[in-house]
């Protein structure tokens, strides 16, 4: 197969920078190859997913991963006390999918949590909010798109991301060094700079291969318009100091060797550090609510509401092994192979991690996505 370049306009503009200010942060990298303006591989509306695409998310798989987070949606509202006036605050919607699944489930199982319910894409890209205003066409009504979470309202209700933190921009720093991006000839290159007096102000819990700093802005932000509720957050990630990963770059299916491929026209993650974002969140007054794999995440909702999965269900038992595995039900074939997809080990049953967050919440029983979890602080080191 062979890949096209990347995009021209933005390699010059990276290049006259780093020429005119010395070499600069990966992070900052990242942010020109991810999100600048008008040549970013996000905010150009570049990046595409599922089969056509450069990658699988959990809603390329299609609508059942949806359906499912409605059933744990739904639980969060009644945990609230039904209010009327509950939001589910989107952000990294892509086109705009996810919340096509969940209105539409929502809809279908839950009718009074679908009157009481409010739901808010913080998207800042006008390409990607045209797109999803088009996927989302028939429930207008129930939307609002925001910019950035500043722009908010508080809100009582959920934040919800898949695939949000492994995009945020992360500094490449271990053992009192930084890579810093810098030009060799015309190419680009990683080169290695002791870190500056106050370039660790922010004080991160541990030192790693890399710091995202974003992140843990983040979790201040939603802090800040959260008043009562949950965060649940999907992505992939490590814990502590079991990392031993690097900064990965896909197109077109294909990790490719450098972050300097492509730039542009491809996707550029690092795993997420979780433990890093729990101590962080219960810091801004959050308690973590619950971690856990997503294959359990799953079983652990279609163990509570095994009807969501009806008439796809030719049985509803769903029960766990004696070596922690989880049976299901017999399916049709259709479900069969989104819920494989979902859960299986090595396709993103174990890949993808899930974390709830809880503000001004009584922590009582597990949430059903935590059933089979662990205790977190234990599953987290914290």
């Amino acid at each position: 197969m062979t890949l096209e370049p990347g995009n021209l306009a933005l390699i010059d503009i990276i290049r006259a920078e780093i020429k005119d200010r010395g070499p600069q942060s990966f992070a900052w990298f990242m942010e020109q190859a991810l999100y600048h303006h008008e040549h970013g591989y996000y905010s150009s509306g570049r990046c595409a997913i599922g089969r056509q695409g450069d990658y699988f998310t959990n809603v390329s798989v299609g609508p059942l991963f949806g359906r499912l987070l409605t059933a744990q949606f739904a639980e969060m509202w009644e945990r609230l006390g039904e209010r009327e006036d509950f939001v589910i605050v989107e952000q990294g919607a892509h086109h705009g999918d996810f919340a096509r699944d969940v209105l539409e489930s929502t809809a279908n199982y839950w009718p009074d949590f679908f009157t009481a319910l409010r739901y808010r894409i913080v998207e800042p890209f006008p390409i990607l909010q045209d797109r999803q205003s088009q996927t989302l066409a028939e429930f207008e009504d129930k939307i609002e798109w925001h910019a950035s979470i500043n722009s908010l309202d508080p809100f009582i209700g959920v934040h919800f991301s898949n695939e949000l933190l492994d995009s945020m921009p992360v500094r490449l720093i271990g053992h009192s060094k930084e890579k810093l991006v810098d030009l060799e000839g015309n190419g680009f290159v990683l080169v290695e700079r002791p870190l500056s007096k106050g370039a660790t102000a922010s004080k991160p819990p541990r030192e790693k291969g890399a710091f995202n700093q974003p992140a843990l802005h983040w979790i201040d932000n939603v802090a800040a318009k959260l008043r009562r509720g949950y965060v649940l957050a999907v992505d992939y990630g490590h814990l502590g100091d079991e990392f031993h990963g690097s900064v990965q770059v896909r197109a077109q299916h294909r990790y490719l060797d450098s972050p300097f491929e492509r730039i542009g026209h491809a996707d550029i993650t690092m795993h997420v550090d979780w433990t890093s974002i729990a101590q962080h969140a219960q810091a801004n007054g959050f308690h973590v609510a619950g971690f856990t794999d997503q294959h359990h995440f799953l079983t652990g909702i279609i163990s509570e509401w095994p009807e969501v999965m009806q008439p796809h269900l030719l049985d509803s038992t769903v029960r766990q092994l004696p070596d922690g595995r989880v049976h299901i039900a017999e399916m049709d074939s259709k479900m069969t192979r989104e819920l494989q997809t979902l859960l299986h080990p090595e396709m993103l049953g174990r890949a993808f991690q899930v974390l709830a967050l809880a503000k001004d919440r009584d922590p009582g029983a597990p949430l059903a996505g935590f059933k089979f979890a662990r205790e977190p602080s234990s599953a987290l080191d914290l």
